[in-house]
């Protein structure tokens, strides 16, 4: 018997075809499902993704754009026990390669635009020949099986397998410090707390519809998305391929959307839009609204309270390790402004820890570290980095943090040396690599400057080789020479050529980026 008494989505997805099977289940702007359809929909995932072989506790890679599909095979591997792990869109080869490698894939769903780049690299990958999965319009490539083929001719039946509470639903893998990213592994049950309390805390309503336009390997859509299917609201997936602010509003207005979650720089460029394109557009729907990845400005705030007029305005922290555990509510927002408020209702007090892991006094700095039912297990394959960030039964993500006499805390720094840009986490450490294989690069720090749209923007501060002349002509090569190799987030926009005596460094050496950071400038808005 399980000692794990939770359902997963797969079981609530089920229920809600039992008891409103005719209501809206999922939707994005070229399709729609009830939630009957939609339940028959995962069930031939389930047992489409078995009849190729990816059974119970096996991973499988997704690899595509938004799209209402994402629903079909979240839900669709809660009920077949399968474990997905999402990929990244804006990754290049060899970072796909290493993730779907390192997770042992067995299959991998791969969506047109990325077939090309898939079959470049796809005899380096463990996945079996006939588990290539085809998701797109127009004719299956060769060596691919067809998306809904695979549904049309696998089994409506629910599974006969019983997938627990404490099973694996997802590896999600983030950036790490070392320059290679982590699977953090996360179960049916961490996923289901999460949800629960986020619909306590937040009081989500059966009537709501979120819009998901964060990426859908994102943990923030998948963190986002279930708790309205809990409670039979519906979940519309904004299936553009770049933000474009116009388009968005437009389609709040067209689905009468309630909730969506933004990072600070989707609000910049929709209050930037003409008040003409503005006005003409019915926003009277959204009722709540998240800023979430990067703190926001006491203007922009201002803004947006005044653009959309019935929405409360929420701030979240959280982690992909950690889900959801602090909330800056609605009637907080310029009382503590700056601040990432208090603990969700629902998990034990943070808690603030110097190096010798003793609580800090209060108003001074400690790394902050989580109790919650919707902790992630471990990374995957990595026992020595899971024990690294675990205290006990508490979970850090390398955040510092102070706490004020209210009880509200404030984030002091974003985990080591961590660059934020457009809401997407970067690690210095992932674009230095790749720098320090060119030939003129003797040293590089990579650090985040401040950037009006982005919020920052990556600069390489380079120590060149003897011999090499720094100049914008090398500038350019450096920065193109990353093309390929990493995101294109992730490449520097600016590169800094310097000495290698002006590079600060500790007693030991080491470069100390947040001196570099100082020098080039404080953050955006402060």
């Amino acid at each position: 018997m399980s000692k794990s008494k939770w359902m997963h989505v797969g079981d609530i997805l089920k229920m809600n075809a039992l008891n409103v099977p005719d209501k809206l289940g999922w939707q994005d702007k070229t399709k729609n499902y009830t939630f009957e359809a939609w339940n028959d929909r995962a069930c031939r995932l389930a047992n489409g993704l078995k009849n190729l072989g990816i059974g119970y506790r096996d991973t499988f890679a997704v690899l595509s754009y938004n799209r209402g599909e994402w629903m079909d095979v979240y839900a669709g591997c809660a009920k077949g026990g399968q474990i997905v792990v999402p990929v990244m869109f804006r990754l290049a080869g060899p970072e796909i390669e290493y993730i779907v490698t390192h997770a042992e894939c067995k299959g991998f769903i791969v969506e047109a635009p990325f077939v090309e780049l898939i079959n470049g690299i796809r005899d380096n990958l463990p996945v079996p020949k006939d588990a290539y999965i085809f998701l797109g319009e127009g004719p299956v490539p060769e060596g691919y099986v067809g998306y809904e083929e695979l549904l049309a001719g696998s089994s409506p039946g629910e599974h006969d397998l019983f997938v627990h509470g404490d099973d694996v639903w997802n590896i999600m893998y983030t950036s790490g410090t070392t320059g290679r990213p982590k699977g953090a592994v996360r179960t049916h049950e961490s996923h289901l707390a999460h949800y629960v309390l986020s619909n306590i805390n937040m009081g989500v309503l059966p009537t709501d519809k979120v819009m998901l336009v964060m990426p859908m390997c994102h943990v923030n859509s998948i963190q986002y998305s279930f708790p309205y299917t809990l409670v039979t609201a519906p979940v519309f997936v904004y299936n553009m391929v770049s933000f474009d602010p116009e388009d968005l509003l437009r389609t709040i207005g067209k689905y009468k959307i309630t909730y969506t979650s933004l990072v600070p720089t989707h609000y910049r460029m929709i209050l930037d839009l003409s008040d003409d394109i503005k006005r003409n557009v019915d926003v009277s729907s959204i009722r709540q609204l998240l800023i979430s990845s990067a703190p926001a400005s006491r203007d922009l705030k201002m803004e947006i309270m005044d653009y959309f007029k019935n929405a409360e305005l929420w701030e979240a922290y959280g982690s992909t390790e950690g889900g959801l555990a602090t909330l800056l509510r609605p009637e907080d927002q310029f009382k503590k402004l700056g601040s990432i408020g208090k603990e969700i209702f629902g998990i034990d007090r943070i808690r603030l820890l110097d190096e010798n892991k003793k609580e800090v006094p209060q108003g001074e700095v400690g790394e902050m570290f989580c109790r919650a039912p919707c902790l992630f297990k471990e990374y995957f394959k990595d026992p020595e980095k899971t024990k690294e960030v675990f205290e006990g039964e508490w979970f850090s993500a390398g955040d510092m943090a102070r706490r004020d006499e209210d009880g509200y805390l404030t984030l002091v720094d974003r985990k080591a040396n961590m660059i934020i840009t457009g809401g997407e986490n970067v690690y210095p450490s992932e674009v230095e690599n790749i720098l320090k294989a060119h030939d003129a690069v003797l040293e590089v720090a990579v650090v985040g400057v401040p950037d009006e749209k982005w919020g920052e923007a990556i600069k390489a501060v380079v120590v060149l080789k003897a011999g090499y002349e720094p100049g914008e002509d090398l500038a350019e090569i450096l920065m193109d020479f990353c093309r390929g190799k990493i995101a294109g987030y992730k490449r520097p926009k600016s590169i800094e050529f310097i000495s290698g005596e002006e590079m600060p460094r500790t007693a030991t050496g080491k470069v100390l980026h947040r001196v570099l950071k100082g020098r080039y400038g404080a953050p955006y808005g402060a």
